[in-house]
Formats: C-alpha cells, sequence, structure tokens
C-alpha cells in the first residue's frame, strides 16, 4: 500500500505479523518477537505502528524495532506498559497476530562510519532498544562500539547484555543502586576521545544533552519520541521545529524522523 505525501512517496506495509514470543524481561518491560515478510524491508533505528486488538482503541501504538533477524523474517520489540493499550498488548501470546504497519520513519544512518572507526551509542530506559540492532550491525562492518546507558534504578536496567556482546558498555543509574551513580553526561563528559558518529535514543532531557554536546559534530544522531495519529506523515500530530528557522518550520517524527541530525531541531 502505497501513501503520498507533499515531500515524497513512502511504501508502508500492513501486515498481520505472527507472535514468536513474548516476555516480561523487568517491571512492565516485554520483549516480543514478531515474524513475517515485512522484516526484509526494516532498517535499524525504525518502528512499527501496532494496532491493538480491541475496537475501543483506536490508535496504533508506535514501537521501536529492537533487533532484526533477516535469514528467520524475525524482529523483535521492547516496549513499556504504560497505559491500557500496552497492557493488552503485553497479555498476547505466542502463535496470535498483530496487525502491524510498517517499517516506518528514517532510521540511524549506520554508513557514515567505517571498519576501524569508533562509534558511542547513548541511551536512556526504553530508548536502549533500538540501540541493540544498531550496535550488532555496526559490530559487523568492524566498528568499535561504546554503549552508554542510563537508567533510574537498577531493577529498570534493560538489554546490558546485548550490548556488551557488541563492545564495551557503561551503565549509569540516578540513584546509584547499579553502575555508576549519575547520568549518562556522567560518563561522556569524562571521555577524553572524540566518537566518528553518535547514535542516541532516550527521555527528552538526555536528547537535549547529547544535541548540545555533539550539536556540530557531523554525524550525531537522536532518536526522538512522540504522540502519533496516523503515523505515515498525513496527519502533522507529532511535528517538532527546526532550529532557526523564523518561520517555525516543522518536521514530522513518523515521517522525516524518527531520527534526525543533532542541530536540526528543537529537542
Amino acid at each position: 500500500m502505497t501513501f503520498c505525501s507533499l515531500e515524497r512517496v513512502v511504501m508502508i506495509l500492513v501486515e498481520d505479523l505472527t507472535i514468536v514470543s513474548q516476555r516480561e524481561i523487568a517491571p512492565r518491560i516485554f520483549e516480543m518477537v514478531l515474524r513475517g515478510e515485512m522484516v526484509a524491508a526494516m532498517k535499524v533505528g525504525q518502528f512499527v505502528h501496532l494496532k491493538v486488538p480491541d475496537p475501543s482503541k483506536l490508535l496504533r501504538r508506535p514501537i521501536s524495532i529492537s533487533e532484526i533477524d533477516y535469514d528467520k523474517k524475525e524482529a523483535t520489540i521492547v516496549y513499556r506498559v504504560e497505559r491500557e493499550g500496552t497492557a493488552i498488548l503485553s497479555k498476547m501470546v505466542a502463535g496470535q497476530t498483530i496487525d502491524t504497519m510498517g517499517p516506518q520513519g528514517n532510521g540511524f544512518d549506520i554508513s557514515v562510519i567505517e571498519a576501524g572507526q569508533k562509534a558511542l551509542l547513548v541511551g536512556g530506559g526504553i530508548g536502549v532498544p533500538p540501540l541493540v540492532e544498531t550496535a550488532k550491525q555496526l559490530k559487523a562492518k568492524g566498528v568499535e562500539v561504546i554503549s552508554v546507558i542510563g537508567f533510574a534504578n537498577k531493577d529498570a536496567v534493560i538489554l546490558e547484555d546485548k550490548l556488551r556482546a557488541c563492545g564495551e558498555v557503561y551503565v549509569t543509574t540516578d540513584d546509584g543502586s547499579y553502575g555508576i551513580k549519575g547520568y549518562v553526561s556522567t560518563v561522556i563528559d569524562g571521555f577524553d576521545w572524540t566518537p566518528d558518529a553518535v547514535y542516541s535514543c532516550g527521555a527528552p532531557g538526555m536528547l537535549k544533552y547529547v544535541d548540545s554536546k555533539f550539536e556540530n559534530h557531523p554525524h550525531a544522531y537522536v532518536s526522538m519520541e512522540a504522540r502519533m495519529a496516523c503515523g505515515m506523515g498525513a496527519c502533522y500530530a507529532c511535528v517538532v521545529q527546526v532550529k532557526g528557522e523564523s518561520d517555525a518550520k516543522n518536521l514530522r517524527v513518523c515521517e522525516e524522523g524518527p531520527v534526525f541530525p543533532t542541530g536540526k531541531v528543537i529537542v
């Protein structure tokens, strides 16, 4: 199915993906593995738009893609139960299918970095999942991967093992119950080296820090979250403002994003 926007024509697929497995990996955090033909079109940093199997839930739920297995045609998503819609998703089991639109959005550009170079991945909380596949594909290219991930406390830590399989990992917690006490900035500000590329996803406060720290970096990116309605660029419900534009030019997180270069938009 093809949808048209003013800027370009985007191919967005709709498919009933089969749930392979689902498990709770931390309090209110669930990992779901999906299988289907759509997986072949997925790229790092993109998201899928899931339809909640309840007629009272009209809007789809955007969830980032955490891992991609092209051979098995399987993709892993990791999400947090926030309200009734995601609570319903968390009750679904293997064998059921879920109406999925995607893959959507512009993901992380990993073509800008080469073997032997160093990539910094920065994640916070539920923003960590999309960094996993990014780390895996960077490692496969021969890139040195360093991840700095931050959480509220020890119980909230997720996906550390998967990132550690791809390179060095620093974990911070707000209360110091695990890893380094403080924020991701506590670690990054202490580095005496400059990464060749930066990929980040997390809460607005963390993204503001990354956007400011690497504002003039040629290959630094922030992945943003936003409330979405249509999820395909038509409704303009998920816009962010471009920096330095006097006419308040806006870009859509679902279409031009969710990944933007640092210094591009107001975080």
